[in-house]
């Protein structure tokens, strides 16, 4: 009652600001909350003759199927394989980036790095993709006929089964490294000037600058950051890998998401697409609960 009373009291002082938070709790509400309604589905026998509310409840009848399933192994592997590829090989690199820009005297330079690398982030995916493809085609891609030039053989990069997450990495780092740097800069332009100019005076180069100076002080940012980074491991979008795939590089390219959406949308086996999903959202908060306390307990930041 007294939380009621403060809130009333609260409102007629600042009206203004609750009409602006209504507009962005109203989509929250009808475009996250409400949906969520849909994970029922996942145990449910659901098709498109009955309503969001109809199917008979089969319980966990889809999550059992999925992991009994011949394929199941397969599908883990090949998301695990590729996200934390993705996490070792993309996350260090923002930081090295800025901590690499931060000690550049030149800011024409740093402004020209700056915009050259946050570029290919406004890149979109389908426009990305056939950049790839086009420049590591067999017989008219620019890596193959430098390849030619040098004398060496044309390797088919999108038809073998090695090169498809080498490909799918470094072109996600090359993209993202620009603009996942900004967060890094951002920090390392609060750091105390006197601890800079403490350690100049001590006699440190800039490796024993930026290793007890620069990056002690962003460890906060770098955490969270990778706390971020580890709860999203499992939200591995479809659409690059969809674009990527072709029958050839399957056993290595077919991850969670994928299957998903085959199942869901092309095969309308709508609540096992739904449970396999949930599954993934299940292990992914699992992932992210992990790197939160492990985050808090070694280095004392956290989301909560």
């Amino acid at each position: 009652m007294a939380f009621l009373n403060f809130l009333k009291k609260d409102f007629s002082k600042r009206w203004q600001l609750y009409l602006m938070l209504l507009l962005p709790v109203s989509h929250a509400v009808i475009f996250k909350y409400i949906p969520m309604y849909g994970i029922t589905l996942a145990f449910k026998d659901f098709s498109l003759r009955d309503t969001m509310f109809g199917g008979a409840w089969v319980g966990v009848k889809y999550f059992r199927q999925f992991l009994g399933a011949p394929m199941f192994w397969s599908l883990l592997k090949n998301t695990f394989a590729i996200t934390f590829y993705s996490l070792l090989a993309g996350f260090p690199l923002p930081i090295i980036f800025a901590l690499a820009l931060n000690e550049m005297r030149s800011r024409r330079v740093v402004k020209t790095m700056q915009t050259i690398t946050y570029a290919p982030y406004f890149i979109s995916t389908v426009v990305m993709v056939g950049i790839i493809l086009q420049v590591l085609h067999m017989r008219v891609g620019m890596v193959n006929n430098l390849l030619d030039l040098l004398g060496f053989e044309r390797i088919d990069f999108m038809g073998k089964v090695g090169y498809f997450r080498h490909i799918y990495v470094w072109s996600g780092v090359w993209q993202s490294m620009g603009f996942s740097a900004v967060i890094y800069i951002a920090a390392l332009a609060g750091v105390d000037p006197g601890l800079v100019e403490a350690s100049v005076i001590d006699g440190a180069s800039r490796l024993r600058k930026i290793w007890h100076v620069f990056l002690p002080s962003i460890q906060p940012t770098i955490l969270i950051q990778l706390i971020f980074a580890i709860g999203g491991l499992m939200s591995l979008g479809f659409d690059k890998i969809w674009l990527m795939q072709n029958s050839v590089v399957l056993p290595v390219s077919e991850v969670i998401s994928t299957f998903v959406y085959k199942r869901g949308l092309e095969q309308r086996q709508y609540s096992y697409a739904t449970a396999v999903d949930l599954f993934n959202a299940a292990v992914n908060f699992a992932l992210l609960a992990v790197a939160n306390f492990s985050s808090r307990k070694i280095g004392g930041a956290s989301l909560w």
